[in-house]
């Protein structure tokens, strides 16, 4: 029991700068509470108190603005940032390692009974605002950028951003391991890089017409003059980016 109690507490240094003492964690970290309570709630819960550990998430919510279902699974050294607005639903499984920060939801699309919340594997970042839903599984070390929704599977160690969610290449966090909320130097996103083909092959093709009309005058054909106005290529590609 101590044991796990001194990984939550050392998580909290590890993946927040701002952590300056234990017992400023274990007094003002409103995520160290939601996951101490979530520990007792889900032994309730699988001891069949259904009620009671309902009431002691219930009142967790109320006390930190982290709601997690009684029934989720949480594996070590799970740390939620901020916390304000994460909810995590009833089958929801979270593997060790993971990372969640404030405003994230881990929830069902389905009124089925059984499996309809998502899966993190072991390592998982998920920033801000991000709404990762349905029975979904997101991979060992992956990464899912703020506000981004997630409906489909997500590989292991990939990154996806957007809504909704794309995956996108990036270098590595510069310690090997961690990036707050899950924002990554040097995105390569391939839908910006498909926009910027096109708008290069629009400047070619531009060129190659512009070219051919030359020519057409030169051998002196009629060519009827129309008012058309160029792709601003520069200003194109500085907003995509």
């Amino acid at each position: 029991m101590f044991t796990r109690l001194k990984e939550e507490i050392a998580v909290v240094f590890e993946r927040d700068p701002a952590a300056r003492n234990t017992w400023e964690v274990i007094t003002c970290y409103p995520g160290f509470h939601a996951t101490l309570t979530h520990r007792f709630a889900h032994r309730l819960w699988h001891m069949g108190l259904k009620w009671l550990a309902r009431m002691v998430s219930h009142v967790s919510r109320w006390l930190t603005g982290i709601e997690i279902h009684p029934g989720a699974s949480i594996g070590r050294r799970f740390f939620i940032d901020h916390g304000m607005g994460v909810v995590i639903g009833e089958t929801a499984e979270i593997g060790d390692d993971c990372t969640l920060y404030h405003g994230v939801t881990l929830g069902g699309t389905s009124w089925n009974k059984g499996k309809r919340h998502p899966t993190l594997a072991n390592g998982v970042v998920v920033g801000a605002g991000a709404k990762i839903l349905g029975p979904i599984t997101v991979g060992e070390g992956a990464k899912i950028g703020s506000n981004a929704v997630v409906i489909k599977d997500v590989p292991p160690r990939a990154t996806a951003i957007g809504i909704p969610a794309r995956l996108v290449e990036s270098q590595p966090a510069a310690n090997g391991r961690f990036a707050a909320y899950a924002v990554m130097k040097e995105l390569n996103d391939p839908l910006a890089k498909a926009i910027h083909e096109l708008i290069d092959h629009c400047v070619d093709t531009d060129r190659r017409i512009e070219h051919i009309l030359a020519e057409l005058k030169r051998l002196g054909a009629t060519v009827e003059e129309q008012q058309v106005s160029k792709l601003d290529a520069g200003y194109l590609n500085k907003i995509v980016d």
